[in-house]
């Protein structure tokens, strides 16, 4: 990618911070202001940090459209979470979308190529990211704060700042080592203007994404004392288990010892489960005690047609009734495959919660992909509240719905499988604890609690998609288990045919965008892919 970083900061967007998890507080957007001026004034600083929050939220620099973030693209396509969603979940069993726009239906059938414009928009958006937090990183060192007279509890909460803005970059690296693997590295210690970085390998990302958080944990917020919707310290150690979950994949070295160690530390800091399921996924989720670290959105405020707006609206459609989601229409696109139903033995949700499917008029069996009423909707994300009132937005287009990005159960599960995978630190009978209180909530007794024997690997990646469906999981999840690509485990119109069929595994990374390797000579294109 030849990046030119931004200099002429445009800081319009906001986040909502509040230690109370209410919603209300604006940040009013700043722009036209360059870097040398905006950043003598200690009260810009947050507005700022609030752009790189908001960079997983919204799509500009106004919403819903209007001055986009990104271009060559529909505004409404160029959503980070969006995006990153489709990534992870429609080339999976947990996901069929009955839309034929551009070259939407090539991540389901798993025959993507360079040309892919909504992988490119990921991939954009990874570096946008990283642009913008590169940005605030470089104007905030040490040397820098000192000059501008910046001192006290100024200082203190700039280099929190700078601690948060590292965490973002990290998250967004840690995306492309999942998603791309061999990527571009760049960081403040670049020069600003144009050139052309160069690639890194996965592993080396790897370990500078590690690198990173543990550079950073002092300086963040102890966990659970920042304001809603900031990193704090168990963000980080999150972030951190996860790496180590996966790091055989993207290393090729077991680092499972680890991922206990930093799941225990998230476990022990104080975060409890939320009560009722169904609440971690509605308008007033912000209240939740389990939620670590979420993408947080405001009907009022957040307006965009990606993020949460994309997820409630999009599995609306057929015979449901869009007021029960708390908006004014359904979009007919999002429902799941037969493969995810029938992990439930009753799929009415009176037995196990987590059986959220719309059946009314619907066919378990995808013979179209493009029929709505072909596949079961998940009904998991919606804009009422846990009281049954509706969102901010009264007219319906925009929830107040936060992402759960990081949260207390996924962890647990985590924990559960580095356990069985032969981590130590642990223990099975504390893993098999969490397991079951997760069933124990999910059935409202103990009914569906397993024995140790039940609690095998096999049954980890079940009941993660149990638990996690359509939380941004999936792909990740069936590569670590040798489950995306082959032939030994198919779905509905994986590759491409209805009974579904293996496809090649250098399909576990997404290409490289074709125009990032015209652009950048230093490219070399992920392998079994064309330039």
């Amino acid at each position: 990618m030849n990046i030119k970083l931004i200099r002429n900061l445009a800081l319009a967007g906001f986040l909502t911070f509040t230690a109370a998890c209410d919603h209300n507080l604006d940040i009013e957007p700043k722009v036209g202001v360059v870097s040398s001026v905006v950043y003598t004034d200690f009260s810009n600083y947050k507005p700022i940090l609030a752009k790189l929050y908001a960079g997983y939220a919204t799509n500009g620099q106004q919403g819903p459209t209007g001055r986009p973030d990104i271009l060559g693209i529909d505004e409404n396509f160029s959503n980070y979470l969006r995006q990153y969603w489709q990534a992870q979940e429609l080339p999976t069993d947990e996901a069929v979308i009955a839309w034929n726009d551009g070259n939407l239906r090539d991540l389901h059938e798993m025959d993507w190529t360079p040309a892919n414009e909504f992988i490119r928009v990921i991939y954009n958006r990874i570096y946008y990211q990283v642009a913008l937090t590169n940005e605030f990183i470089r104007e905030t060192t040490d040397d820098l704060l000192s000059s501008r007279g910046i001192t006290g509890t100024n200082l203190e909460e700039a280099k929190r700042f700078r601690a948060e803005a590292r965490f973002l970059r990290a998250l967004s690296y840690w995306h492309a080592i999942d998603l791309f693997g061999n990527v571009p590295f760049v960081t403040e210690e670049d020069a600003v203007g144009n050139f052309f970085p160069e690639q890194t390998n996965r592993a080396a990302l790897f370990a500078y994404v590690e690198s990173e958080l543990l550079a950073i944990e002092p300086e963040l917020a102890e966990a659970r004392q920042n304001e809603y919707g900031r990193a704090d310290k168990a963000a980080a150690w999150t972030l951190l288990t996860k790496l180590y979950l996966n790091a055989e994949v993207y290393t090729g070295q077991a680092r499972y010892t680890d991922a206990v160690t930093y799941a225990k530390r998230v476990i022990e800091a104080g975060f409890t489960l939320d009560p009722v399921y169904e609440h971690l996924f509605l308008a007033d989720n912000h209240t939740s005690p389990e939620i670590i670290f979420p993408i947080t959105f405001d009907g009022t405020r957040t307006i965009t047609y990606g993020g949460m707006t994309y997820l409630v609206h999009a599995p609306v459609g057929g015979s449901m009734v869009p007021a029960d989601f708390g908006i004014n229409g359904g979009w007919g696109g999002l429902r799941t495959t037969r493969s995810i139903v029938e992990l439930f033995s009753d799929i009415t949700g009176n037995t196990d919660s987590r059986a959220n499917f719309y059946t009314d008029g619907q066919n378990l069996d995808i013979e179209d992909v493009f029929s709505f009423t072909e596949g079961y909707p998940i009904i998991k994300f919606r804009n009422v509240t846990s009281t049954g009132q509706a969102g901010s937005d009264r007219v319906g287009d925009h929830p107040d719905t936060d992402f759960p990005m990081f949260r207390l159960a996924d962890v647990y599960l985590m924990y559960a499988e580095a356990v069985l995978r032969g981590g130590t630190g642990g223990s099975a009978t504390e893993a098999l604890q969490y397991i079951n209180q997760l069933r124990t909530r999910a059935y409202g007794n103990a009914s569906g609690n397993i024995n140790a024997n039940q609690m095998t690997l096999n049954f980890i990646l079940d009941e993660r998609a149990r638990e996690l469906k359509w939380e941004a999981h999936r792909r990740t999840d069936l590569i670590r288990f040798n489950r995306f690509t082959p032939d030994t485990y198919v779905w509905a119109w994986k590759g491409g045919v209805k009974e579904g069929r293996g496809v090649e595994s250098y399909r576990n990374l997404y290409s490289i965008p074709s125009t990032d390797l015209t652009a950048n000579p230093n490219l070399v294109q992920n392998p079994g892919y064309r330039r």
